[in-house]
């Protein structure tokens, strides 16, 4: 073996160890429901300009969205006219206190107009914390801005749009730091799965990444049009590689059997005339090429049953190429 070859090439030490069946389901990345934010429209209006698009990043207050409003423009006339309202009672105060202090008018007169004002200016709290809550930006306009850190997940608003009490929800906002991974579990396989079982899972958008984690809730009943049982796996997503909607491959340790064998990687065995070899490595000029028997396989590893003597070492990676080269010689 040369050392550039050697380089590259994994030698690993086989070892015995017990054999483990695994069971492989379908599922699907999904959103995180606790995580889910759906935006419907306290007010009715005409959307005036959008400034988001499906997919995007978006922060908490950022504005998204301007709506014109007759509600508005309503309650800033309310507003306006309570204003006046304030000002006509704050000078008709005056004149009262003077007119009692001249003995003009009884004190519960005073009060009456005193008691108007104050409430008065309550309302016009009230309509300034409406304006507030609403974000009003103009005697008819509104914004409509993030709730939260996230991506837009949903979106059903476009410029010129009439939003109506009957109108679907505007948009959907999901920060995708955690994502739920829905398996469907079939009655025959319903004895293998129990909450807190490890599961590893993989997507077909990248098949050679592995995410572990673990069954968090199973759904005690029967889906009536995939005649499954869900179960959920939640799962971090800080590379944001698991994306809402791809399907996805969920691997659990079904049974340890009593048997133990040879566990040697997938990668490391070859399949020739039939047969199946694993090659032993002495050293770098003396590489074997020995026939095994398979007894079983799962995901990682493959199990054999051949001879072998304690602490032996075999090629782990570029298994092929090297055994192509000992059979030209």
């Amino acid at each position: 073996m040369s050392d550039q070859l050697k380089k590259s090439t994994e030698i690993i030490e086989a070892s015995e160890s017990p054999i483990v069946e695994q069971l492989t389901l379908s599922g699907k990345i999904e959103y995180n429901e606790n995580d889910l934010v759906t935006f419907r429209s306290l007010l009715l209006g005409v959307v005036e300009k959008v400034d988001f698009e499906l997919g995007d990043q978006v922060k908490k207050g950022q504005v998204l969205a301007v709506i014109k409003s007759t509600e508005i423009q309503s309650l800033f006339q309310q507003k306006k006219s309570q204003q006046n309202q304030i000002n006509l009672l704050g000078k008709l105060l005056n004149t009262k206190k003077d007119l009692l202090n001249d003995g003009m008018i009884s004190e519960p007169e005073m009060l009456q107009v005193e008691h108007e004002l104050e409430t008065a200016k309550l309302e016009l709290n009230r309509i300034n914390q409406s304006l507030q809550l609403y974000h009003a930006v103009g005697e008819g306009t509104f914004q409509i801005l993030a709730p939260k850190n996230g991506y837009i997940i949903q979106k059903d608003i476009s410029q010129g749009q009439i939003i109506t009490h009957e109108s679907d929800p505007l948009f959907s906002i999901s920060n995708l730091k955690e994502v739920w991974v829905m398996l469907n579990v079939y009655a025959s396989n319903l004895r293998y799965i129990k909450t807190g079982d490890q599961v590893k899972v993989r997507t077909i958008a990248y098949p050679d990444e592995v995410y572990i984690g673990k069954i968090d809730k199973i759904y005690n009943v029967f889906d009536a049009s995939e005649h499954v049982m869900k179960a959920r796996v939640v799962l971090e997503n800080q590379n944001l590689n698991l994306m809402p909607g791809l399907n996805a491959d969920i691997i659990i340790d079904k049974k340890r059997l009593d048997q133990t064998a040879m566990a040697v990687p997938n990668k490391s065995l070859i399949f020739s005339n039939n047969e199946n070899y694993l090659l032993i490595y002495h050293d770098d000029c003396n590489i074997e090429s020995r026939k095994v028997e398979v007894l079983t396989s799962n995901e990682e590893v493959t199990y054999v049953k051949g001879d072998f003597n304690d602490r032996e070492k075999i090629i782990g990676s570029n298994a092929l190429l090297i055994f192509e080269q000992l059979r030209d010689q």
